[in-house]
């Protein structure tokens, strides 16, 4: 190296005569930069396996699409959002449902109270669809649908609102997920068994593939089992074992391959292992590519995995919520350095509450600045040829071959979701991560370290949940009221008819009920009539959580009490750990039941969508010493008040009530009037949990 900087500096002074001075405001400063780079034997980007991008020019031609998913309260509330955001940069609308709407249900069916509006946009009939989507024209926007219970009525009422607002659905652009696989796995908003939620999945992509050959019928998703707490190698191997069953139910309805493959979507979860994550999207394109050609595709369009990515909802905090713009940054930077399609990033404020106007909009900016400020743009595949990205992409290949020839040795994913066998995975390695992350192994900034000492409380939006739910009702009756209640009926019975036959399409029948004015409830109800409601069996693991802390005095300090309980009192502390509402997302009750149980308490875990009166019920029987409540879905001031009405008419006011999950601290003086013990927010340690949750259940049984 040169110690005398002179010559640099004439050779700098002969660059800047050189270079024209327009170009010395670019930020490379005047750095020639090539669209893409190769290296020796390095992969052609839109060339298959497509790991390097399904489009030789990606960004540099085109961005990603910027979404937002969104949806909350009434359709009208959540279309003046979409507009607004719309206005301000947004290129594609994804739409949230309510819980209720996911389950199949009216919102004036008397197991919804608390979930209407409150978790996504309410829909039960057309006129709702209509208004969620007025003033936006469906012949020029791309519309993705977060939809898989109810998949045949939501998408059957979005084709006749097109129609009515003069679109055909030949025209209509978009994707609805309808990915019920994963619904058994990990997020749990099903309706329908296994067997009869599969042929609902071939017949919309059957019908799509007929009609509508703009928009994508299936976008399978391994973002909800990324949340439940899948490693990467799990989420990747998954969600393309659920898609090659996918593939083969369409095929098994006579479909060429080629015909409908490539409107076939993907969904990724993207977390704070940055490397790991850009890595797992250039696993998927490589590993779609080689299933899809031994499957029979012969068009490359049928090979390339195009995919939308949501940064990561888990990896936000309660605690010091402002680190997640930052988390939220990373993460968007590794989905768009991977190669993703479109885009949604999480608001800041989203382990609190549904996000406001303020964190969207920031969210929002957060792609925008990476598109038109970051350059990442500029080049196609930046970190292909690094040593660590390409080992990386390898590892995460070879790992995931042995999970998906795991699941094909079951039968196919199907049949390996009916076993629970990719569900117990998964949930074993949440257990793992928890415990890592209480024994700060794991660090998290502002939760397990580097704690604040005092927090600003932030804005939220609240949603009048009663409001909303007498809105909805009221325009129910409306609907009913003027509708050919005949020709309605007529039309319910044929869907019925279809249903029971096992021949013609569900989907197109759906569409005749629904330009009647069937409302949601009644054509998810025409065929329940027939396959019924599915119901998941329940299982705790055990061992797992505990085996992690090996001697750990504070774990043993708590194995103690719970000992000298045992011993003072002829039994173990006992808990009931209950999901009331339509929420599925069971990753922190689950988790909570498995560490309280390695820690020596009789934990019984309640069944999913249990109301409260049912709770109780489960509580008076089995008398035991506190409820635990898990609620992520905003509906805990209309369920946990009710939960202690119905504990207090079985005279079990002793009870310890506790609530866990994503409840706003605005929240926390309603809920401790209403008599809850405890509060427990996302990144509470469970063994600090758990020592309340004793002392709080010692402190009651001595009072008595």
């Amino acid at each position: 190296m040169p110690t005398n900087f002179a010559h640099w500096a004439a050779l700098a002074q002969k660059e800047l005569r050189d270079v024209p001075l327009s170009s010395l405001d670019r930020d490379y400063g005047g750095i020639p930069v090539k669209p893409v780079y190769f290296g020796e034997g390095a992969e052609i980007p839109g060339v298959e396996p497509f790991t390097r991008g399904v489009r030789a020019t990606m960004y540099a031609n085109r961005p990603w699409t910027i979404r937002q998913y969104a949806g909350f309260s009434t359709a009208r509330e959540s279309n003046a959002f979409y507009r607004q955001a719309l206005e301000k940069g947004q290129k594609g609308l994804s739409v949230a449902f309510d819980l209720a709407t996911h389950r199949g249900y009216d919102s004036d069916h008397p197991r919804v109270m608390g979930d209407v509006g409150k978790a996504g946009v309410a829909i039960d009939t057309v006129e709702d669809m209509k208004q969620l989507f007025d003033g936006i024209p469906l012949d020029q926007m791309s519309v993705s649908m977060t939809m898989n219970g109810a998949v045949i009525p939501v998408l059957a009422m979005f084709i006749v609102a097109a129609e009515e607002q003069g679109v055909s659905q030949a025209k209509l652009e978009g994707t609805i997920q309808n990915d019920i696989l994963k619904e058994f796995m990990v997020r749990n908003t099903y309706i329908y068994p296994p067997e009869p939620s599969m042929r609902i999945v071939g017949d919309i992509i059957a019908h799509t593939a007929r009609s509508m050959p703009k928009f994508n019928s299936i976008s399978i998703s391994g973002y909800h089992m990324h949340e439940a707490g899948a490693t990467a190698v799990q989420e990747l191997a998954y969600t393309l074992a659920d898609g090659v069953e996918y593939v083969r139910a369409a095929q098994a309805r006579g479909l060429d391959i080629d015909a409908f493959a490539g409107r076939l979507s993907f969904f990724f979860g993207i977390g704070m292992n940055f490397f790991l994550e850009l890595a797992k999207l250039r696993a998927a394109r490589q590993l779609w590519s080689e299933i899809m050609t031994g499957l029979g595709a012969k068009d490359p369009r049928s090979k390339m995995l195009r995919t939308h990515c949501q940064t990561s909802g888990v990896s936000l905090t309660e605690q010091d919520p402002h680190n997640n713009v930052i988390r939220t940054t990373i993460e968007a930077l590794a989905a768009v350095l991977g190669g993703t399609q479109s885009l949604h990033t999480n608001s800041f404020d989203e382990a609190i509450a549904l996000p406001t106007e303020f964190s969207s909009r920031l969210a929002r900016n957060t792609q925008l600045i990476l598109q038109h400020e970051s350059r990442v743009t500029d080049v196609v595949d930046p970190l292909g040829g690094s040593y660590y990205i390409e080992a990386l992409t390898a590892e995460l290949v070879n790992g995931a071959k042995l999970l998906i020839g795991e699941a094909e040795m079951a039968g196919g994913m199907t049949q390996a979701v009916q076993a629970g066998g990719p569900k117990l995975a998964i949930e074993t390695a949440a257990a793992l991560r928890q415990a890592r992350v209480d024994r700060g192994e794991d660090v998290i900034v502002g939760v397990n370290r580097y704690r604040p000492d005092t927090e600003d409380a932030i804005e939220i939006r609240e949603i009048d949940n009663a409001k909303v739910r007498a809105e909805q009702i009221a325009q129910l009756e409306r609907v009913r009221a003027s509708r050919d209640e005949i020709k309605c009926q007529q039309m319910l019975s044929g869907l019925r008819e279809f249903a029971a036959k096992d021949e013609g399409n569900l989907l197109e029948a759906a569409i005749e009920a629904a330009r009647a004015r069937a409302s949601l409830g009644e054509i998810s109800q025409a065929m329940e009539d027939v396959f019924g409601r599915h119901a998941a069996v329940t299982r705790v693991i055990s061992g797992v959580y505990g085996a992690s802390y090996g001697d750990d005095p504070e774990f043993s300090a708590i194995v103690g009490r719970i000992d000298a309980f045992k011993s003072a009192r002829g039994r173990a502390p006992s808990i009931f750990i209950a999901k009331m509402g339509q929420d599925g997302h069971d990753r922190g009750a689950k988790v909570i039941a498995s560490a309280f149980a390695d820690l020596g308490f009789a934990v019984h875990m309640g069944e999913l969508f249990e109301t409260a009166p049912e709770v109780a019920a489960h509580a008076d029987e089995l008398r035991v010493d506190a409820v635990g409540v898990s609620s992520l879905a905003a509906g805990h001031k209309t369920l946990v008040p009710e939960l202690m009405s119905a504990l207090r008419y079985r005279e079990l006011g002793e009870v310890t009530v506790i609530v866990g999950g994503v409840i706003p601290e605005q929240d926390y003086d309603f809920l401790f009037d209403a008599g809850v013990a405890e509060i427990f927010g996302p990144g509470t340690n469970v063994l600090a949990a758990a020592f309340s949750v004793l002392s709080q259940i010692e402190g009651r049984l001595s009072n008595r």
